[in-house]
């Protein structure tokens, strides 16, 4: 599962639109859209601000690990 494909099931099993999502990342729908689609890479800040909102970890959201649950520090 590529990157993109796991920031949309993400955001489906919470609920939310790209629309809200892009919101949240204070960027635009299309914008967001191409993160989902692979069309643009993703800088890491707002990799750490999806983290945030979806709670896991950034191993998961890179792939590193298919263990969704954030481990306490």
């Amino acid at each position: 599962m590529n990157f993109g494909e796991r920031m949309k099931i993400l955001r489906e099993k919470h609920g939310y639109t790209q629309q809200f999502v892009a919101d949240y990342l204070k960027t635009t729908q299309s914008y967001y859209a191409q993160y989902e689609n692979n069309r643009r890479q993703i800088p890491f800040e707002r990799m750490v601000e999806l983290a945030r909102l979806y709670n896991v970890s950034l191993d998961y959201m890179a792939g590193f690990t298919n263990d969704i649950k954030r481990k306490p520090m």
